[in-house]
Formats: structure tokens, sequence, C-alpha cells
């Protein structure tokens, strides 16, 4: 069977065949592939320009990934640096633009491996939170490299607890300047990709003091080196952070500010603004400044993080069709360790998440659109939902990538601990999204604040304005409630009806319990700060109800937008039936606890979901073809389309620099050792 020239790319002489297990695994395929991997590309369209992207890049070997497992930190960085550099040249001759599908195309090619990433990110603030002369003024600099930015916001003594930093920016009314400031080791900015080595311009979120009062957050652009020589300039201490667990291409840098003076206009100025005397007139909520935070969160889940798990995916479930192991019965040739039921378990439950997450982010993609330009606008009216929403499910999905991407390397053995598997990287860059654009626990706590409020917006008169104007995402919080699950047999917990509201059930007794709790400790005599100290334990198991109701909701809703694509539907139906049940199996004490399940119901659900594991298992591979990653982009021994897995991997190891350039410590150490031996025999 023929491959699929856009896929295999990495020009080896094995993919000119096709592994026969791999290839009986596509033989008859009970949906079209190429039509799934349109609809999650948007449309046929886009597929066709993210092919064509890929085809530009791969054919250019200056951007082959195959020799960064054997690289140093200094070697990473500098060929990420060179492939940016070519990239840009590319994109001026093709008019490939900063936001253009072409440029997304590109960063899900390399997936991380690239420099100077955060010139998107400080676009956003500045998009964000810069006035239009601001944005006309820094943009075009940005996006022609006339300056190299980063984003610092990160402290070496705080991160996610924006309202403790301790960078000062204090106005100088007789020269009109900002004076940034870090008054003590913890303020100086740590980690901010980009920083260490590299950017010439940051944007520094700092604590505004004007006229002798705080004024709390704002973002200030502040250059930090020189654009003749790169050194850095007065007042700057900066540099890099050093090793860590991964993302070892990037130069996370620290930067520490002794009195260094920018002009007034340099602080961003759409929701804020400070007048030549000092005057500071604010033009938007509280939680403005933090519009840039919510734009990039969004951003990530379908750009970063979920691509991540995608390819965890890939990578383990075809090298689980080629990987064989043990007999099934006794005289039978050893079975396709995918034919496990235990291997199954482990990982269609990550590819059934894999595909939720998908739609769950690009629902919240819709919703943001909808809301951003309402907020640039000054109507913040739906700005707490967004921030509530980005940040619940920005936490959910980071985790369970991060946890789905260990699974997908534990379940390749022994070959998934080498870096030629490609899932090690995987798994180091998706931890660092549990941390990075906001702690996950601390943004749970977020959600759950707003569940807090919004419940007891519910808990107003029926039909009041209160309830009324409940936001959509917990709309359910006054739907009528069952307190017993109605399934009386096996298929009824393959009804989306039945494990949705089964979620909402839980979310609200969850979300009603944590009420509760908070209320009691109040009334006990605690202040409000702890009474909820004592109750985020809480709080956090009724966010993540919360926020595993809403993915398994939009998963349903994009189900009923398939009518048309019956085989499709049904694939992806049995995808969304084994990502439901699979959580409620993961948590079903909490389905148990209140008699809302039986145990005898409990085990027809096992039941279902067992059952759903072998109906997936025919179509495991075509699901993950579906995806379309090519080979180049995987970067993996295990996961090329053609299955040739071990011809692969033996070959790469022999490419490893401690094959190639000798033994050093044979001479100095091994020889003196065996003859210091051989004297005495």
């Amino acid at each position: 069977m023929g491959s699929p020239v856009h896929r295999v790319s990495m020009g080896d002489p094995w993919s000119r065949r096709v592994h026969p297990d791999i290839g009986n695994e596509r033989s008859t395929p009970s949906f079209d592939v190429e039509r799934l991997t349109n609809i999650l590309d948007g449309g046929a369209q886009n597929t066709a320009v993210r092919r064509k992207v890929e085809s530009i890049i791969h054919s250019d070997p200056v951007f082959s990934l195959k020799d960064n497992y054997f690289m140093s930190q200094n070697e990473l960085y500098e060929a990420s640096v060179q492939k940016k550099f070519h990239i840009q040249m590319i994109a001026q001759r093709l008019g490939w633009l900063e936001d253009s599908r072409e440029l997304h195309y590109v960063a899900r090619i390399f997936s991380g491996n690239l420099a100077l990433g955060l010139q998107h990110i400080f676009l956003n603030a500045l998009r964000s939170l810069g006035s239009e002369e601001q944005i006309t003024k820094w943009a075009p600099l940005c996006t022609t490299f006339q300056i190299i930015t980063t984003y610092a916001q990160t402290e070496l003594g705080h991160g996610t607890y924006l309202q403790g930093l301790e960078t000062e920016a204090t106005y100088d009314a007789d020269t009109q300047e900002f004076v940034l400031h870090s008054p003590k080791i913890t303020a100086m900015k740590w980690w901010p990709g980009d920083l260490g080595r590299s950017a010439t311009h940051a944007l520094v979120q700092a604590q505004l003091i004007c006229s002798g009062a705080r004024q709390g957050m704002h973002a200030f652009i502040v250059p930090i080196r020189s654009l003749q020589d790169h050194s850095p300039l007065p007042g700057i201490t900066v540099g890099d952070i050093g090793p860590k667990m991964g993302f070892e291409q990037t130069d996370n840098g620290f930067l520490r500010l002794d009195h260094v003076r920018i002009p007034r206009e340099n602080m961003l100025s759409r929701f804020a603004q400070v007048l030549p005397d000092g005057t500071y007139i604010k033009l938007g909520t509280a939680q403005s400044n933090y519009l840039s935070m919510v734009v990039t969160r969004v951003e990530l889940l379908l750009d970063e993080i979920i691509p991540l798990l995608q390819k965890a995916c890939v990578i383990a479930i075809r090298y689980s069709v080629i990987r064989r192991q043990s007999q099934l019965r006794p005289g039978d040739p050893e079975a396709k360790i995918l034919d496990y039921q235990t291997q199954q378990q482990k990982l269609f439950p990550q590819l059934a998440m894999a595909y939720a997450f998908h739609f769950l982010a690009t629902n919240l993609l819709e919703f943001f659109h909808h809301s951003y330009n309402a907020i640039l606008n000054r109507d913040f009216s739906l700005l707490p939902e967004l921030h509530a929403l980005s940040s619940g499910v920005k936490a959910m999905v980071s985790d369970f990538c991060t946890q789905g991407a260990e699974l997908c390397r534990r379940a390749c053995g022994g070959h998934g601990y080498s870096k030629l598997s490609g899932l090690p990287s995987l798994v180091t860059r998706v931890t660092a999204s549990c941390t990075y654009e906001g702690e996950n626990t601390v943004l749970y706590l977020q959600t759950a604040r707003f569940l807090v409020k919004s419940y007891l917006q519910s808990q107003a008169s029926p039909g009041s304005k209160s309830q009324k104007s409940l936001p959509q995402s917990v709309a359910y919080l006054i739907a009528p409630d069952l307190a017993r699950c109605p399934a009386q047999r096996t298929a009824d917990f393959l009804h989306p009806e039945v494990y949705t509201r089964a979620w909402a059930h839980v979310a609200v007794r969850l979300i009603k319990d944590s009420v509760h709790h908070l209320q009691t400790l109040q009334q006990s005599g605690a202040d409000q700060q702890e009474a909820w100290n004592q109750t985020t334990f809480i709080h956090l198991q009724a966010a993540k109800a919360h926020c595993y109701y809403v993915s398994v909701k939009s998963f349903t809703e994009a189900l009923e937008k398939l009518e048309n694509e019956p085989a499709i539907q049904q694939v992806l139906k049995r995808l969304c039936d084994l990502y439901a049940l699979h959580g409620i199996l993961s948590h079903m004490g909490d389905f148990l606890h209140d008699g809302f399940l039986s145990g005898a119901q409990v085990d027809m659900l096992r039941t279902a979901y067992l059952d759903l594991l072998l109906l997936i298992r025919k179509d495991a591979i075509s699901l993950t073809d579906a995806f379309d990653f090519t080979d180049q982009c995987l970067n993996s021994a295990l996961g090329c389309y053609d299955g040739n897995a071990y011809e692969r991997l033996f070959h790469w190891a022999q490419k490893s620099p401690t094959n190639t350039q000798g033994n050093p410590a044979y001479e100095k150490y091994i020889r003196p050792l065996l003859q210091s031996w051989r004297a005495k025999l």
C-alpha cells in the first residue's frame, strides 16, 4: 500500500515501503480520513494551504529537526534562531503576514523549535493593552524585526499572583518619564523566553506609582539592549537562567532594572493613562490589564498544547501496531500490543481527549472572537466569563495533555524512554504548559470564584433579571436536575444526553457544596479570606467538574453539526462516548456520592466503556492519520507513517556523536583500568 506523499518527508529508504502491520490497519477505513482532516483544519482549503506550507518547509534542509536530539543547548539555540531567520526570509518573499494561516502552520511544524516566539506574545499584549497610536508605532517595528521583543511578567519571587509583582514604575512628572526599578532580588524578572540572549526590548509588567499612589500592575515598553551592538543598556542586567527540564532551544532569561528611565508614552494606555502632570486616568476595569494573558491562553490551546498530545497519540498508537509482544492464544503469532485491552485502555482515552480538546478549544476561540472586539471598545460584560473559561480550560487541557503524553510515552515501553522516539521532548514541553500563562491550581481557583458568584446569582427568584443574565457557560445551574441517573441498560450510557446530564449533575452538586462550605465557615466567624482558603480543595473539585462538563457538552455539540457526515459522526461519537465515560469512571466517587449512580449502573457503564475500546480499535490508525502530521513534524523514529520503526531507530542511533566521535574516556580511564588489572593476572 502506498503512502501519501505529503506525510512522508524523512527521505529514508524505508519510506518507499510500508510495514505490512500498519498497512493492514489502513486497508479498510470505516470513514473518509481526508474528510476528517478537512474538518479538523476548518475546511479543505485550509488543509491545502497547510500542506503547501509544509512542502515549502520540508524541501529546505535548513529546517530539518533530525539532528536536534544530538545537540547541546547552545547548538539548539543557534539552530532555532537560524530557522526563524530563514522563515522570515521566506515570509517576506511569499507575503506571509504576522497573523497569517501560513505562519500559524509554520509554528505547527516546529512545535516550539523556533526562536523569538515571544515576539507574538508581545504583539498580543500591544494590541490588547496599547492605544491605536502605540500599535501604529511599535507593531511595524516588531513585524519587520527592526526590534526583537519579549514579554517580561514573571519574577524570581512571584509568578501567577500578579498583584504581588515587585517591579516598580515610578512616574517623574519633572521629566515626564517612568523610572523602572527592581527594588530587591525577588523583583528580578525571571523566565521570559527570548530574554536571555535575543531580545532588544521587553514589555515589562510593573506596579505603577504616580502622584505618590500605587495604581496596580501596568505594562511598559523598555529597551534593554543596544540596537548597534546588542550590549545591555545602562541600568540593565540581563542574561540566561541556565539549564531547564526542556525548551533548551529557548533563551529564558533574567532582567534586573536599576532606575531605568523610559518616556511617558511607553506605558500601554488603552485602559489607563498617566497625564504629563502625573494625574492617573482609569479607562477600564481592574481586570483589563489581564486581557493579554487571556488572549495568549486561548491561542496556546490550539497552537501549542493540544498538538503535543495529538502527536504523542500518533506516535504511540502507530508504534503499538508495529510492536508485537507475547501471544493472545498458545500457538498464535505474537500479537500487536494494541490488541491488548490494557494498551487500548492506556491510549484510546488519550486519543478521545485529543479530539475532545480540539472541539473545546475551537468553541472557546469562537467565544473569544465574539468577546474580544467588545472588550477593546471597553464593553467588559463578557470579560468575567471569558476569563473564567480560558483559565479553567487552559488548566484542564494542560493537566490532561501532560498526563496523556506521559501515558503515551510509557505505553511505548523502553523505546518510549529514548529521545529518538520524540516522546520525551513532547512530555517535557507539554509539562511546561501547566505553569506558563498561569499555574493550573491558581487558574482553576479563578474559575471557582466565577462559579461561586454564578451559583449565588442562580439562586435569585426564578425568572428574575439576575437569573436571566446568567452567563451561557453556567446556564446549567438553573436547568432542571435529575436526582438519579435514568439509565437502565448498558446501551443507555451511550446516549449523549445521559452522560452530559450526569456531568451537569455532579458539577452542580460540587459547586453547591463548595458554596455551602464557604458560607458555613463565614457564618461560624471566619473572615472571607480565611473561609476561602479553608475551602479551596472543594472549590478545586467543583471547577474541575465544571470544566469537564463544558468539554463533554462541546464535543456533543460538535457531533450534532456532523449530521451530513454519518460515517465520521459515528466514529467521533465513539470517541465522545469514551471521553465522557472515562471521566465518570475516573471520578466514580463523585457520581456515587449522593446516589446519582448505583453500583449496578457503574457496572453497566464500565461494560459500555470496554465495548467502545474494541470498536475504536478498528479505526485507531485512521483516527491518528487524520491529524495529518508529517514525518518531519513528528520527528520520531517510532511514529513515522510507514511504520518502519526498528530500521529507523537503529539508523538514527548510529548517527549519535557517541558513535561517530570516538571514546576519549577509553584512553584516559578505561584502558589504564584494564591494564592495571592485566598486570596482576
